[in-house]
């Protein structure tokens, strides 16, 4: 994708914070808050929770589950039963990527997935028509409806035979062992079918699938580009355009008409202040937003929580390297705060060794972080059933505290923690081994 200069607009003026008070601290505890991670969430529903937030990666792991019990303490059970009820899917949408949201934007969302010429395009390349898909497509259909339960593919390919054309050595290469995975991903893609996990649970990536028949929604394809730059800008509280693309797949040109529609705004340089982030780039905002953060008040107290590596905090703007501590307070804490009382000399031992892991584009490691600020990683291991950590600094009562709720959690609930479908506790053993060594620094 081609990243241009962001389209010029008039400078916002009125009800910008006052020059220098946007300091990295206090733009992490503004994030934090757009999140609902100081508890504003707390007593929600998991469909409330991603229209404030925004919807939850799954890529088969524990993810959507940790964003809702951190935001707003609902348990496993209650999101089986969401999904169960279909008040919260895991749908294809943005970049044509699976995200856990809720049912008001099921419809919407949907059409910001792929499209069914551009999921084709690769069975085009091996010699495969557009009308030999489209007859597949039915069949998956009416096999479908004549079945008494949902189906998972290997039951799919068995009734459905010959239908299913494998594509050999070629197709493995491209990704596309046969022609199902893209009569399958079309169908969902239009609502026509949907995805039911085989167990129930979100982080298990096994799959059948039933008839759904969503009706189509109000809004065109402008419209949809429209409605998720501004839930993107609400879930962030402001992003650059290039991290906006990187979310929402848009075309500059796409970009610039959604962000016009929208009223979005940039604080400019040399009007009253200057919001950038850790890259450089002016952040874009809602006009609302804008003047609710010339009049936030960053949090005085500690607000301690394990997320997922694939949270919404990190994920929305791939900015895990702006979320760590800087060399020198930033005001963020109180006088005396453990956590901001450290040598400056161990400060710098801490980003040379930890910089690195948050210029990744995914987190190796879940963080803990306070206010918006990462304080360390974690992960967790289930022969032992324990979290195991390791906090930059000194470790206070709250992160103690937080880190046992979690990990009371985890056994309970979940049993394990996994960041996608094929993490296992043997694949990320290094891991755990290296933060268990590691915990005396702290």
């Amino acid at each position: 994708m081609t990243i241009e200069e962001p389209m010029t607009i008039e400078p916002m003026t009125a009800g910008v914070p006052p020059a220098g008070t946007l300091t990295p601290g206090r733009l992490r505890a503004w994030a934090w808050h757009k999140q609902g991670l100081d508890g504003s969430l707390a007593g929600r529903t998991a469909e409330q929770v991603f229209a404030r937030a925004g919807w939850a990666r799954s890529v088969g792991g524990a993810n959507p589950y940790l964003t809702l019990f951190a935001r707003a303490g609902i348990r496993r059970e209650q999101v089986d039963a969401d999904v169960l009820s279909h008040r919260i899917l895991e749908l294809p949408t943005a970049r044509g990527c699976t995200y856990v949201l809720g049912r008001d934007d099921f419809a919407w969302a949907l059409q910001l997935g792929k499209d069914a010429e551009e999921a084709f395009r690769i069975l085009g390349r091996l010699g495969v028509d557009r009308s030999e898909i489209t007859l597949l497509e039915e069949q998956v259909l009416h096999t479908l409806a004549e079945a008494s339960a949902p189906l998972d593919p290997k039951q799919l390919k068995e009734e459905l035979g010959d239908s299913v054309r494998s594509l050999g050595e070629e197709g493995k290469k491209k990704g596309a062992a046969t022609t199902l995975p893209t009569a399958l991903g079309i169908l969902q893609a239009q609502g026509r079918i949907r995805r039911v996990p085989v167990n129930g649970r979100l982080d298990q990536q096994r799959y059948a699938y039933e008839l759904w028949g969503l009706p189509r929604g109000p809004l065109d394809d402008d419209g949809a580009r429209t409605e998720l730059i501004c839930r993107y800008l609400g879930w962030t509280g402001g992003a650059t355009l290039k991290q906006s693309q990187w979310f929402t797949g848009f075309t500059v040109a796409q970009s610039k008409a959604a962000l016009a529609a929208v009223g979005a705004v940039q604080v400019a340089a040399g009007v009253t202040t200057e919001v950038t982030t850790g890259g450089g780039g002016t952040l874009w905002m809602l006009p609302d937003d804008v003047e609710r953060l010339a009049a936030f008040e960053e949090p005085a107290e500690e607000q301690i929580q394990l997320l997922a590596g694939t949270d919404s905090l990190m994920l929305l703007r791939r900015n895990a390297a702006e979320l760590l501590a800087e060399d020198a307070p930033d005001g963020a804490a109180p006088e005396g705060d453990a956590l901001e009382r450290a040598a400056p000399e161990r400060d710098n031992t801490v980003r040379q060794a930890l910089g690195s892991l948050a210029l990744q584009a995914d987190l190796p490691d879940h963080p803990i972080l306070d206010r918006g600020r990462i304080i360390g990683f974690w992960q967790y291991d289930p022969g032992k059933e324990r979290i195991v950590s390791r906090v930059f600094r000194n470790r206070t009562p709250a992160v103690d505290r937080r880190i046992a709720e979690v990990q009371a959690w985890i056994r309970e609930d979940l049993g394990d923690f996994r960041a996608y479908s094929l993490d296992s506790p043997a694949s990320r053993q290094q891991r755990i081994d290296g933060l268990a060594a590691s915990a005396g620094a702290n």
